[in-house]
C-alpha cells in the first residue's frame, strides 16, 4: 500500500488527551475498560493507567473481534490475531468499549456480539480516538478525540512507535477507485 503523505492528519497524541478529559468529565464512570486488539488495546491500555487512580475499575480487559466480523469468510483471520482476554465478570458491568478508528461499525458490532458471550453487561458505552464516518450500521461512539471525513480509498491507520507514542497515517485503500476531493475535518 502506499503510505500518502501529501495530507496533514491531527497528531494522535492531542486528540488522545482530548479523549481522555471528555471521559474523565464524564459522570456515569465506566467499571471496567475493554480495548479491542490491536489499536483499541494499545489506548485502553493508558487509558486504563489514567482512570485508574481516580476510579476502581475491573482489570484492563482485552478483547478480538475477530471470529465475529461478518466479513471472516472473505478476508479470514488476520496473521497477527489475538486473542481476547478478559479476567472479570461481564454480568452487570458498566463497560467502556475502546477502539482506534471507528468507520463502518462492523468491528464494534462483532465486539459487542464476543463480549455477549462472557455475559449481559449493565450498559456499554463506546470510545474511539476518530470517527471518520462512513457508518454502515447504527453504531455512534459516546467519547471520540475527533471527526475526520476521509475519502474512501484511503485506510486511516492508528499505531504507535518504539517509545510508545501515537500517530496516524494514511495509506491507499487496495480496490477502491480513487477520487481525493473530500475535506478532511469537520
Amino acid at each position: 500500500m502506499k503510505i500518502m503523505s501529501n495530507i496533514s492528519l491531527p497528531d494522535a497524541e492531542v486528540l488522545f488527551s482530548r479523549l481522555v478529559a471528555e471521559i474523565q468529565a464524564n459522570h456515569d464512570k465506566p467499571s471496567a475498560l475493554i480495548g479491542i486488539h490491536t489499536g483499541g488495546a494499545w489506548l485502553a491500555e493508558r487509558l486504563y493507567q489514567i482512570l485508574s487512580e481516580t476510579c476502581s475499575l475491573e482489570p484492563l480487559g482485552l478483547l478480538s473481534a475477530s471470529f465475529y466480523r461478518d466479513d471472516f469468510d472473505k478476508v479470514g483471520l488476520h496473521a497477527r490475531n489475538k486473542p481476547t482476554e478478559i479476567s472479570f465478570s461481564v454480568d452487570g458491568a458498566h463497560i467502556l468499549l475502546i477502539d482506534d478508528v471507528l468507520q463502518t461499525g462492523r468491528t464494534i458490532r462483532a465486539a459487542i456480539n464476543e463480549l455477549f458471550d462472557y455475559g449481559r453487561p449493565a450498559s456499554i458505552s463506546l470510545a474511539a480516538l476518530v470517527d471518520r464516518g462512513g457508518r454502515e450500521l447504527p453504531i455512534c461512539a459516546k467519547f471520540i478525540g475527533t471527526e475526520l471525513h476521509l475519502p474512501k480509498e484511503k485506510n486511516l491507520i492508528f499505531d504507535r512507535d518504539e517509545q510508545g507514542q501515537f500517530y496516524l497515517r494514511l495509506e491507499d485503500n487496495k480496490g477502491v477507485p480513487s477520487s481525493s476531493t473530500e475535506d478532511l475535518t469537520e
